[in-house]
C-alpha cells in the first residue's frame, strides 16, 4: 500500500478506572481500544476544541435563559392571578359583625387544613393554571373584555 503512513505505536498509562471505561466504551462501540484512544486525543489536541466546547456552552445557556423566561412568565402569571383574586375577593365579601367574626376566626384552622388539601389535589393531579392560560392573548377574540373585569 503506497502512500498510507504508518501508525506510530505509543505507551501510555492509564489509571484502573480510566483503563475500565476505555475498555467499556469500546466494548460497546465494538471498536479497538487505540481507535478509541486516537479520536480522544485528536479531539483533545483539535484546534476546533475550544469552539466546539463554546457551542455546547452557549447552547446550554440558551436553555437555561428559556427556562428562566417561562420561569418569569409563571411568577408573572401567579402574581396576576393573586391580584385580581384579592381584589375580587375585597369588592365582594362584606366585613362580618363582630359575632360572626368570631365565629369565623374560630374555623380559620379547618378551612386552611381544607384549602391546602385541595391545592394539593390540584398539583398532583390536574392542570396547571399556566397550562390552562392561551400563551397568545390575540388568538381568541372576546378576550380583551374578559381582562377588562
Amino acid at each position: 500500500m503506497p502512500g498510507r503512513k504508518r501508525k506510530v505505536p505509543i505507551s501510555v498509562y492509564l489509571a484502573p478506572d480510566i483503563m475500565a471505561t476505555l475498555s467499556d466504551y469500546a466494548g460497546r462501540r465494538e471498536q479497538p481500544l487505540s481507535l478509541i484512544a486516537e479520536a480522544a486525543i485528536a479531539s483533545f489536541l483539535s484546534p476546533d476544541d475550544a469552539e466546539r466546547r463554546e457551542a455546547v456552552v452557549a447552547k446550554r445557556l440558551d436553555q437555561i435563559d428559556r427556562r428562566l423566561n417561562r420561569m418569569e412568565r409563571d411568577i408573572g402569571i401567579s402574581v396576576e392571578t393573586m391580584a385580581v383574586f384579592i381584589r375580587f375577593w375585597l369588592n365582594t365579601t362584606p366585613a362580618l359583625p363582630e359575632p360572626a367574626a368570631q365565629a369565623a376566626r374560630a374555623m380559620v384552622g379547618k378551612r386552611y387544613e381544607a384549602f391546602i388539601a385541595a391545592l394539593g389535589r390540584r398539583l398532583a393531579q390536574g392542570p396547571k393554571l399556566r397550562q390552562e392560560i392561551v400563551e397568545d392573548v390575540g388568538e381568541s377574540p372576546g378576550r380583551e373584555a374578559m381582562s377588562d373585569s
